[in-house]
């Protein structure tokens, strides 16, 4: 079992404050963001940054989908990170300046894998298709942003 990482980043329109106050607003702007690939997206404790509990399904391909109950941080500014309850995965989102009224956002997921060739499989293909959906999400908070 081996882990798993998958990346993006964006440059974004918007002061580095700004881009971050709406991707830890879980309550309005969060959802806005969300692709085809999430479902039954829920708050269900707070939606401002830390504190935030928040449900959704994932479903990366057409067979496989995932149910996530994350627990949101804030360990550093401009640092928020989403703990899911049912599995190994942690994203850690990241907003740094990129330049005069622009932020860069960083993402990563990162989780335990599976083994054997089943893992191997995962390991090759499941971070690319993980980037494109974070690569629309990111888009969507250009616009939102």
């Amino acid at each position: 079992m081996g882990q798993v990482n998958a990346d993006a980043s964006r440059d974004v329109e918007g002061e580095p404050e700004a881009v971050f106050a709406a991707l830890v607003d879980y309550a309005a702007t969060r959802p806005k963001l969300l692709t085809e690939h999430f479902s039954d997206y829920e708050v269900r404790e707070g939606g401002q940054g830390a504190g935030t509990v928040v449900h959704w399904k994932l479903q990366a391909t057409k067979k496989r989908s995932r149910e996530c109950l994350f627990d949101v941080t804030q360990p550093a500014d401009l640092t928020l990170v989403e703990t899911d309850r049912n599995s190994t995965m942690v994203t850690t989102w990241t907003v740094a300046p990129a330049g005069e009224g622009r932020s860069r956002v960083n993402v990563n997921t990162r989780w335990q894998g599976a083994g054997g060739v089943g893992g191997f499989f995962e390991k090759t293909f499941a971070p690319s298709g993980l980037r494109k959906i974070y690569d629309g999400v990111l888009a969507k908070l250009d616009d939102v942003v």
